[in-house]
C-alpha cells in the first residue's frame, strides 16, 4: 500500500464524517403546479420558495415529518430538460415514499385522485403500491416490514 493511501486511511479512521443526500432534483413544467400537487394531493410540506431570478427558484418540498432529504422542484429550462419531465429513470420507479402506515395512505391518495399504476401487493420486504406523480414519474408507496 502506497504511503499517500496509508495516510488517507489512517486519516478516516482519525475522523468519521456524516453524510446524508439532502435534496433530490425533480425537473417539472411549472413550479407553481408541482407545488400544489405535492402539498395539496400528497401532503408534503412546502419548506421553501425562494426566488432566484425571474425565471429560477429554488423550491423544496418534503414528507410531513421528514428530516434530512426534501425534493429540489427544478423547472425545466431547455427542450432538453423538458424532455425528462416525468420519465426521469426510463419508466422505472423513481422515488420511495416510505410510511408508517400503509392502508391510511393508500386510501387517503385514492381519495385525493392519485393514479395507482400497480395495486398493493405484500413483497418479502413490506407491503407495496406504485404510483405516479403530475408528470407521471413512477413512485413506491412502502410500508417496510418490522
Amino acid at each position: 500500500m502506497s504511503r499517500t493511501l496509508v495516510r488517507l486511511v489512517q486519516h478516516s479512521t482519525f475522523k468519521k464524517m456524516k453524510h446524508h443526500i439532502a435534496h433530490i432534483s425533480l425537473v417539472v413544467k411549472d413550479y407553481d403546479e408541482a407545488i400544489q400537487f405535492y402539498t395539496q394531493r400528497l401532503d408534503f410540506v412546502l419548506i421553501e420558495d425562494t426566488v432566484l431570478s425571474e425565471t429560477k427558484r429554488w423550491v423544496l418540498v418534503a414528507p410531513k415529518g421528514s428530516t434530512e432529504c426534501c425534493l429540489l422542484l427544478a423547472k425545466a429550462a431547455n427542450e432538453e430538460q423538458q424532455s425528462r419531465i416525468g420519465n426521469q429513470t426510463g419508466g422505472r420507479v423513481f422515488l420511495f415514499l416510505s410510511t408508517d402506515d400503509f392502508w391510511r395512505d393508500y386510501k387517503n391518495m385514492l381519495y385525493k385522485k392519485i393514479k395507482f399504476t400497480i395495486e398493493p401487493h405484500e413483497e418479502a420486504y413490506g407491503t407495496v403500491a406504485v404510483f405516479e406523480d403530475l408528470y407521471g414519474n413512477l413512485w413506491d408507496l412502502i410500508e417496510r416490514k418490522k
